[in-house]
């Protein structure tokens, strides 16, 4: 029995005897990284054991008297502190106490119902499962590689992964399988062509054209650790739009030049034709002329709504999306508000105009059907919510969010750190977090109440350490065998090549990962040091409203 080594470089490829391909695994530095992510509990279970520890460290801290203090100039002190003198105190205090029993035992439905993340998630893919279950973005992406032309199939491919993050699991389900089938209808290495999906899909998983899901979910955890500092603070679902857009626009060429320079001359030349059940393939991934109409009229649907939301901001004498009492970027507010709303019915009204036309969508049970079944395939989420929830929750509680925040900006203060330095750390430490726990949405809930309220008192705004942790969270998707989908993208590239192991793909996108990773540092110092905006009325830097000047 031979199988292959998952060693990259030279020595890829060349059979060892009797070791079967869990064993391959477990060898060398990619062997540990694997065995130590499997040693992880899942997402939910950590949030178990934090919520543990939280108790008992709340405890030692009520114990041990430990407490922070800032000047604070307002009228009124935020939840969970006391003022006095100008000076807001926050007292640690034992989730034991009476007190912190009775709230989370009598508030525990309030508690999750009341989390900010989860109501903003539940409408988005309300809207969402209509676009995708009536079979929308699956066509957008089938159709957006149809004719690509040869000479730039790999930019295109780059900028509708990186777009494809809309439509959730089709992204990896579809799309990259399809970008290798395309590849190889126009004579090129298919594996090509799945790994400069794959790099644009995941790695580039903080870069989009719009905002959209991931956005509204990461900083409804930004709002509530913002409001540690800030109660008032708002979310802006925007404010990375211009972040995000930079990336496609570095990491396309990027893709471009590694997919055709690097990675494709080392596949070699592919010995494969495109057969008859290549091109049967490549025809039944094709777009029929129903969708075509579908999608035509979902353009429509989208420019629609689009114009009602121009229309209820910019109508004269009718403005309900407008503060118009407001000066500067505060009087759209209401419309960075809106757009929660505005993508639920984006979603909504080109899901429906699609499935008009193909047949999917017949009447209102089959609008209805789709979100349900969208909500049921955020069962898993719902579960980790309720444990996330009470967390920040119980972090809130005990005060020693706000301690290690305020006690950590005087630190870091003290050792008169630059700004990009202490971004790019939060950067890494997404990343090698990343390594080991997949989900975005699980780092994000447990760094998030530190980190954020730290960097604001630091003078650095929620946008932009959000903005660093989604880069640091992106280009390690890729160098991970522990990442939920690499196994589904390993077997599409042993469709191609059958000696294909696990080292072999992590070779295969070790030159996007580290290429993204010089990219992300170098955007994130840029953007600070530049004082670039990340969105609509977000700024790099953060002046706390009520603070001593």
């Amino acid at each position: 029995m031979t199988s292959k080594a998952p060693a990259a470089g030279d020595d890829a490829g060349k059979p060892i005897p009797d070791l079967d391909p869990a064993a391959q695994r477990q060898r060398g530095f990619l062997g540990f990284v694997e065995r130590a992510g499997n040693l992880l509990p899942e997402p939910t279970m950590i949030f178990v054991i934090l919520i543990a520890a939280l108790m008992v460290l709340s405890t030692i801290g009520q114990w041990l008297g430990w407490s922070a203090s800032l000047p604070f100039s307002g009228e009124e002190a935020p939840d969970w502190a006391t003022l006095e003198n100008g000076v807001l105190t926050y007292q640690a205090t034992s989730l034991f106490s009476e007190e912190n029993v009775n709230r989370l035992l009598t508030e525990m439905p309030r508690t999750m119902s009341g989390f900010a993340p989860l109501g903003l998630i539940l409408v988005i893919m309300l809207g969402a499962a209509v676009a995708e279950k009536s079979g929308m973005f699956s066509a957008l992406i089938r159709a957006s590689l149809g004719n690509a032309p040869r000479a730039i199939l790999t930019p295109i491919v780059a900028i509708v992964g990186m777009v494809s993050h809309h439509a959730s699991d089709a992204a990896y389900v579809v799309f990259i399988p399809l970008a290798a089938i395309v590849f190889a209808a126009a004579g090129r290495h298919p594996v090509a062509g799945l790994a400069a999906a794959f790099a644009a899909v995941s790695g580039g998983y903080a870069g989009n054209i719009t905002p959209g899901q991931i956005d509204v979910l990461l900083f409804g955890f930004t709002q509530e650790a913002a409001r540690i500092v800030e109660p008032g603070w708002t979310m802006n679902p925007i404010g990375n739009w211009w972040f995000i857009l930079a990336i496609v626009v570095l990491f396309t060429p990027a893709i471009w030049y590694l997919t055709d320079k690097v990675v494709e001359p080392r596949l070699g030349k592919w010995g494969g034709e495109a057969d008859e059940e290549l091109r049967t393939e490549l025809e039944r991934s094709g777009i029929t002329d129903a969708e075509r109409r579908g999608l035509r009229r979902a353009g429509l649907a989208a420019l629609a709504i689009v114009a009602l939301y121009a229309a209820l901001t910019l109508l004269p004498g009718y403005t309900p999306l407008l503060n118009e009492e407001a000066s500067g970027t505060a009087r759209i507010q209401p419309l960075y508000a809106a757009l929660i709303a505005g993508f639920f019915l984006l979603f909504v009204a080109t899901g429906i105009a699609f499935g008009s036309a193909t047949g999917s969508v017949k009447g209102y049970k089959d609008v209805t059907g789709m979100m349900q079944e969208g909500i049921r395939t955020l069962a898993p989420y719902i579960v980790f919510v309720f444990f996330a929830a009470h967390f920040v929750a119980m972090f809130n509680w005990s005060r020693l969010g706000p301690i290690l925040a305020i006690d950590g900006a005087y630190v870091l203060q003290q050792m008169a750190l630059p700004a990009p330095f202490l971004l790019v750390s939060v950067l890494l430490l997404s990343s090698f977090l990343d390594l080991f726990i997949g989900s975005a949405s699980a780092k994000w809930s447990a760094l998030a109440p530190v980190v954020v309220p730290m960097f604001m008192l630091l003078g650095i705004s929620p946008e932009m350490t959000t903005a660093a942790y989604r880069m640091g969270d992106s280009y390690t998707n890729i160098m991970t065998p522990l990442m939920s989908y690499f196994p589904l993208i390993l077997g599409f590239a042993r469709r191609w090549d059958k000696s294909f192991g696990v080292g072999s793909l992590l070779a295969l996108m070790l030159p996007y990962a580290l290429t993204f990773m010089a990219l992300g540092i170098s955007m994130v110092v840029a953007w600070v040091f530049l004082d670039l905006p990340l969105g609509p009325g977000a700024t790099v830097f953060y002046a706390r409203p009520g603070a001593a000047g």
